[in-house]
């Protein structure tokens, strides 16, 4: 039987391990040669014995070691720094228990996925989760960038870099007087006592309350109202102005549609102008005729551009047509139809007597600027509601959604269980409008404003819309919500106010700069904006009547006699220094089915007189005479 020696097993009295000695060294005799010892003491940190984590497969010197066996990576101690000479001596103080390195980002397509994660450690679930919902956003916002891209062609500016044009062109002729930044306009504040009503005109119908509980399960057809007129009358045109004007009642006169435009201005993108009319001591804030206040801007204060030409029918006019369109006919269908109606003092002072209007009514009220200034505006309701015995006045205003990839949020889904979300990308996308109406809203102490949310049936048809739903705010808590301040609402106005009345009698225009938040005021020629002239008729007794003989005086008397249907008609033909003017007496502007065949009956002689060479004028007058029903003519 082999004994086995175990050998001396010196003693190191200095500390732990073999002694340090060469001496002690050399004397251990079964010690194997060429193994190092790592010196260590009590406060020394410990060794790894074997690290089952560390593997070739992930080894970056894997190829230069591959006649080594993968299973004795474990035990592998050579990029330790515990052992002098290690290859890697400062990776122990960057060891962790648990790998804390990120996962290697994952490349795409599904043949990668299966062959390169079978050596990765499992993740948990709810790592995978969020990780797959990242991947799943990431791929979304590139397919909307490749939509966008594709539309545009991919040379689609940025809203930075949108060039707009101005509102109105500006004549060299004009003198720009000043120029205020928006900044300024942030810094005003202005508190007026309550106001006054002079005059209350037009009639309201009532608010039907079962818009309410619209939602996007039961959406309602939105109808057209063809039959009622709408009226967009400007300062100076409006008799109750002009009448107000003339009793001295104020100082300032404006609408409420100029008076949001102004209070809300910092919040504009695109231009707009407003004519300025200084008369005495008087002030007229007025709109051009097609000024684009009368229309409702889209998306004017998005991110994201809108496409730029006029055809398209997700282009910034084109949308703005459609919203004030949607905006009548949904101001009028939330009504009831039962006939009921609340009138005022006056009737509306714009409608002709029989004829079908909207319901409006319009409130004429003054606010007391300063002492010596006093400032009446015409402010608009849409409806009335009945709340607790009283009457309460409504402003009706419909949202319109045209594509919900413009603006990210679906309303057909989002409406019912995320409305927040979809008021909030509203109030990010459409700032100014939503802040104008809530401005007229407050100047027309409206007791609610009712705001509807409409969108296409598909997104490429513009003349088809359905209500998803209706939602009411009372306007100085919807104020506070929008950040819309009442006291800088008001100093602004008292800024241009005090501005206005410091210059000279004449005319002058408030212009938004298209491209940088600031406005301008010029100086315009009395004529300015009138220039589109419109050649009216002389009026009967002005123009030249034919010779009349005894025989035929006689029978025109008798004519006279007859009904009105047999009336003679006189119609002169003028030529001279090759200017032609024609004009039927007694034909009223808008022609009936009679006046157009007796028209074309004297147009037909005319033409047959001239060819077979009956009339020859050359300048001078020849002068026909007939009957509408339907005689013959016959030369005088």
């Amino acid at each position: 039987m082999v004994g086995f020696e175990i050998g001396d097993v010196p003693f190191n009295p200095d500390g732990w391990g073999p002694p340090e000695s060469a001496t002690s060294a050399v004397s251990i005799l079964n010690h194997p040669v060429n193994v190092p010892f790592a010196p260590f003491s009590r406060s020394d940190k410990l060794g790894r014995i074997a690290d089952w984590t560390r593997s070739n497969y992930n080894n970056p010197n894997r190829s230069n070691n591959r006649g080594n066996n993968p299973a004795d990576s474990a035990f592998d101690f050579t990029t330790d720094d515990s052992f002098g000479g290690g290859l890697n001596a400062d990776d122990d103080s960057t060891f962790r228990l648990v790998d804390g390195k990120p996962p290697p980002r994952p490349k795409f397509g599904p043949k990668w996925r299966f062959q390169n994660n079978r050596n990765q450690l499992p993740q948990r679930r709810d790592e995978e989760v969020e990780a797959r919902k990242r991947e799943a956003e990431k791929q979304r916002a590139r397919r909307d960038r490749l939509y966008h891209a594709n539309r545009s062609g991919g040379n689609n500016p940025r809203r930075e870099a949108a060039v707009f044009k101005s509102s109105v062109d500006i004549q060299p002729e004009w003198n720009m007087l000043d120029q205020i930044p928006f900044s300024t306009f942030t810094k005003l504040s202005f508190t007026v006592p309550e106001p006054e009503d002079l005059l209350i005109c037009g009639s309201l119908e009532f608010y039907d309350k079962t818009y309410d509980r619209t939602t996007p399960k039961n959406e309602r057809r939105l109808e057209r109202f063809k039959n009622r007129n709408f009226f967009k009358v400007t300062t100076t045109d409006d008799p109750i102005i002009r009448r107000l004007a003339n009793e001295d009642q104020a100082t300032v006169f404006a609408t409420d549609s100029i008076l949001s435009t102004l209070m809300c201005a910092p919040r504009s993108v695109y231009s707009w102008d407003i004519v300025i009319q200084r008369v005495g001591n008087k002030l007229f804030f007025d709109k051009r005729d097609g000024s684009q206040l009368d229309l409702l801007s889209v998306n004017e204060t998005s991110q994201e551009p809108l496409p730029e030409a006029k055809d398209d029918i997700n282009s910034a006019h084109s949308l703005s047509v459609e919203a004030a369109y949607i905006n009548q006919n949904f101001s009028q269908q939330v009504l009831q139809r039962d006939g009921k109606k609340v009138s005022f003092e006056e009737p509306n002072p714009f409608a002709n007597e029989g004829e079908e209007v909207a319901s409006v009514g319009y409130r004429y009220r003054r606010w007391k600027l300063d002492n010596n200034v006093s400032l009446v505006a015409r402010c608009e309701v849409q409806s009335v509601m009945e709340v607790n015995n009283q009457k309460s006045f409504l402003t009706l205003n419909a949202l319109n959604e045209f594509d919900p990839k413009y603006s990210g949020v679906d309303w057909r889904r989002k409406l019912d269980t995320q409305r927040g979300a979809v008021l909030a990308t509203e109030l990010k996308n459409n700032a100014n409008k939503l802040a104008k109406w809530t401005a007229q809203a407050i100047l027309a102490s409206a007791d609610m404003m009712k705001l509807g949310y409409v969108t296409r049936v598909h997104p490429r048809d513009h003349f088809n819309h359905v209500i998803l739903a209706v939602v009411g705010y009372k306007p100085r808590e919807f104020a506070g919500q929008i950040n819309l301040n009442t006291s800088n609402m008001w100093g602004i106005v008292k800024a241009i106010v005090d501005l206005c009345m410091k210059l000279n009698e004449g005319k002058y225009v408030l212009v938004k700069d298209p491209q940088k938040p600031q406005v301008r005021i010029y100086e315009v020629p009395a004529d300015a904006f009138e220039n589109d002239y419109v050649e009216e008729p002389l009026p009967e007794d002005e123009q030249v009547q034919p010779p009349v003989e005894n025989g035929e005086a006689v029978e025109e008397k008798g004519a006279a006699n007859d009904v009105e249907e047999d009336k003679e008609v006189k119609v002169s033909i003028w030529s001279s220094s090759g200017k032609g003017f024609f004009y039927p007496v007694g034909l009223s502007p808008k022609f009936s089915h009679e006046d157009l065949r007796f028209l074309f009956a004297f147009l037909s002689f005319i033409i047959i007189s001239v060819c077979n060479g009956l009339v020859v004028c050359d300048f001078g007058v020849v002068v026909f005479s007939g009957f509408r029903n339907g005689q013959s003519f016959k030369p005088c």
